[in-house]
């Protein structure tokens, strides 16, 4: 790299920082004089960089906001922090935030250099996620694995685990990533089974792409959003349920969060309609009773019945004295 070049580079880089420069202090900082200053100024003018200039005492150079983002220039400390903060943000998924954080964790991962990659990495195994809700956690690694695939269209392999436990190897055409309440979904082309398909990137693990670039293909849906809503839909459930939360339905459903969020309807201030679809009757009735509101259940009579099944079982749990264990057992007593 020439010294023009390097100059240019740490002159942008002070200029980053948000504060007017004086000319003579740049002068300074770079070791030129203040001539030459004004000379690369106007040669990051000239490539894009919106750098305002402003006279007097209190004046000098300040890099404006543009219509389009310049490349940042980060140094160690910088990088380190927004790689770490973008890794959190896309593994414990912020509404609105969460794709966003993937793309640009993708991109800033492709151009970290090896010795900072080392202290990301680092970090990352050194510190383990509180999963809420029991959520299963996602690891970021893999996100941004996918999201680089999907860019350059490249087929991937991984090993994933199917619902009933089953591990297989797969061969797919990612497409997009989608991000559901609390879970991401990859939505691929499967080569195998010469279908599109839909996969739990917590059930994926050791992903790694083949190199082999391929065309585009036309998703059967509007969108991969659309997709994957419809696939949940459409999935075969065991049990339709339909109940009757006393809460205001606005923060039921973020309480569902995911799928089950999409099946809350309003029905009064203080009130909603909620509707399920699930193989188990386990999985709604732990999801209504951890919701910490009254709730009816109408629908179907297998789940109130296991209601009052589980509640009987808590109720001999606590005791009727506040002290675990079935009476007559000795359970709690010394």
């Amino acid at each position: 790299m020439s010294d023009t070049s390097a100059r240019l580079l740490r002159l942008l880089s002070l200029l980053q920082t948000p504060r007017d420069w004086p000319g003579s202090e740049l002068a300074g900082r770079l070791g030129v004089t203040p001539r030459t200053i004004r000379r690369d100024v106007e040669r990051l003018r000239e490539l894009g960089y919106p750098v305002h200039a402003t006279r007097g005492a209190g004046g000098g150079y300040r890099l404006a906001a543009g219509r389009a983002m310049p490349p940042l220039l980060l140094d160690d400390e910088e990088a380190v922090a927004i790689t770490v903060g973008l890794r959190s943000a896309a593994a414990h998924t912020v509404t609105g935030m969460a794709e966003a954080s993937v793309r640009a964790l993708a991109k800033l991962e492709q151009v970290l250099p090896a010795r900072l990659r080392r202290r990301v990495g680092t970090l990352g195994t050194a510190t383990v996620p509180m999963p809420a809700d029991g959520t299963p956690t996602v690891d970021p690694a893999h996100l941004t694995v996918l999201a680089a695939a999907i860019a350059n269209r490249e087929r991937l392999r991984f090993r994933y685990r199917a619902r009933t436990g089953e591990d297989t190897g797969r061969l797919v055409e990612p497409h997009r990533l989608v991000a559901a309440g609390r879970r991401w979904y990859l939505v691929a082309y499967d080569n195998d089974r010469e279908d599109w398909r839909i996969f739990r990137v917590d059930r994926l693990r050791e992903p790694f792409p083949t190199g082999v670039r391929t065309p585009p293909r036309d998703l059967p849906a509007a969108d991969a959003a659309a997709y994957v809503q419809e696939r949940m839909r459409g999935m075969a459930a065991g049990h339709r349920v339909v109940a009757t939360v006393y809460g205001p339905a606005a923060e039921i459903s973020a309480r569902l969060g995911g799928p089950a969020a999409d099946g809350v309807e309003p029905l009064g201030p203080g009130s909603c309609r909620v509707r399920l679809t699930s193989d188990t009757l386990e999985w709604p009735a732990l999801r209504l009773a951890l919701l910490g509101c009254d709730f009816t259940v109408h629908e179907p009579p297998e789940l109130a019945a296991y209601l009052r099944e589980m509640g009987a079982r808590v109720t001999r749990a606590a005791g009727a004295d506040g002290v675990g264990g079935a009476a007559g057992d000795g359970a709690g007593t010394p």
